[in-house]
């Protein structure tokens, strides 16, 4: 793999560290303003919401320069919003400045994940946005706990700072190493936004909303579901979650490895196995053994879905990836808001701090018969939308092999 996907995955540990710290910090930042809890989770909802619409905008400002160039700039945006949280003297402030790191997160990860797959051969196209993601979720395992850490021992300020200097090597990396590959010829903004006309792009980004909110609806509500129906301490949390996150980083790496092999067979497996994980999880929740392998299972199988479907989006955008890449990033966050918003319901309908799980099941499922019917099309079709434009006839015969 090249060295140039370092660089891209120090960029994603930094934005994943910024993404998840502020939800183990909202106490400090609450009490530092004077603020309820709710109105500081308006730090969360307000960087989901810039991911949802920074993706598409960030990526058509960028239509008209070299990917490199963009992604410095990108790079650039998020320091800048995180200086901005870090010295912010009034929460609405602090506010903007998660907004403005967060309109980078998006466009980052779709444009990210074009560089990463030109960067390799393309039977290793999923391996290498795989790479890049590993960033993310290892930032899950180390960033967001250190990051908690140092919050609460010098100052949620401190790490926000800290973060914009990872953004800084992040920059640094991305302009050393990162080539500067041109800015494709022929390609505009119409031709980026036609590849939503396929219905194979649009069952993908519809897969990706399902498949990964079937894994947030349960670890949303983590933290009372273990500890009012598991029984572990409220300290034993942020190891769960430590737990959950090396799922991630395993997930993650198994699936970009098989999605170069069979990419839909992967995507068959691995929702198919986290529907049924979830279900399982409304009872081993109650054991304190079980719910812990439970919640490393949940977010491996669900990590292994994302190299598959955002590969599966470059496959079928036709030439034209780059916004539809970023735009299922959006997809991501989107299935992130849904399923938190339906797993709240259930627990407001007395259903009990196990429903969501339930939720997240069903979520899943469905992604599961939207691939299975994208591949029912797809062999309908002769298995004609699988050409990847850009790459060589070999690349090509290689991509219709999923």
């Amino acid at each position: 793999m090249p060295l140039a996907l370092l660089a891209l995955a120090i960029g994603a540990f930094g934005i994943g560290t910024t993404e998840f710290v502020i939800m183990g910090l909202l106490p400090e930042v609450a009490g530092d303003y004077g603020i309820s809890i709710p109105t500081a989770g308006y730090l969360v909802t307000g960087y989901a919401l810039g991911v949802m619409f920074g993706a598409p905008l960030m990526t058509v400002l960028g239509t008209k320069i070299s990917r490199k160039r963009m992604l410095m700039l990108l790079m650039g945006l998020f320091i800048v919003g995180n200086l901005l949280s870090a010295f912010a003297p009034a929460f609405s402030v602090m506010l903007i400045g998660r907004i403005v790191a967060s309109l980078a997160h998006g466009a980052f990860f779709g444009i990210g994940s074009v560089v990463a797959a030109d960067l390799v051969a393309p039977d290793k196209r999923a391996g290498a946005i795989a790479m890049m993601f590993t960033g993310l979720t290892v930032a899950n395992v180390v960033g967001v706990p250190l990051g908690t850490l140092v919050g609460q021992s010098l100052g949620w300020r401190v790490t926000f700072g800290l973060v914009a200097a990872l953004g800084v090597i992040g920059l640094a990396g991305i302009a050393r190493l990162v080539p500067d590959m041109p800015k494709p010829e022929g390609v505009h903004l119409r031709h980026e936004l036609a590849a939503f006309k396929n219905v194979q792009v649009l069952l993908a980004m519809a897969m990706t909303v399902l498949g990964f909110g079937g894994v947030f609806a349960a670890i949303t509500y983590i933290a009372p579901m273990m500890t009012h129906v598991a029984g572990f301490a409220d300290s034993s949390v942020t190891w769960l979650l430590v737990l959950f996150g090396l799922g991630m980083v395993g997930g993650n790496l198994v699936g970009g490895k098989f999605a170069d092999r069979a990419l839909m067979p992967m995507l068959y497996v691995s929702l198919g196995a986290l529907a049924v994980v979830l279900a399982l999880f409304t009872l081993t929740a109650h054991d304190k053994v079980l719910s812990a392998i439970t919640v490393a299972l949940i977010g491996a199988l669900g990590f292994a879905t994302v190299p598959p479907l955002q590969k599966r989006v470059l496959d079928q955008a036709h030439g034209a990836p780059t916004l539809a890449s970023a735009v299922n990033i959006g997809a991501f966050n989107l299935g992130n808001a849904l399923s938190a918003w339906l797993g709240g319901l259930v627990i407001a309908a007395g259903l009990g701090y196990t429903a969501p799980n339930w939720v997240g099941a069903a979520l899943a499922a469905g992604a599961l018969i939207l691939a299975l019917l994208s591949a029912a099309l797809e062999r309908r079709a002769g298995g004609s939308s699988t050409v990847v434009t850009g790459v060589t006839p070999a690349g090509q015969r290689a991509a219709a092999h999923h």
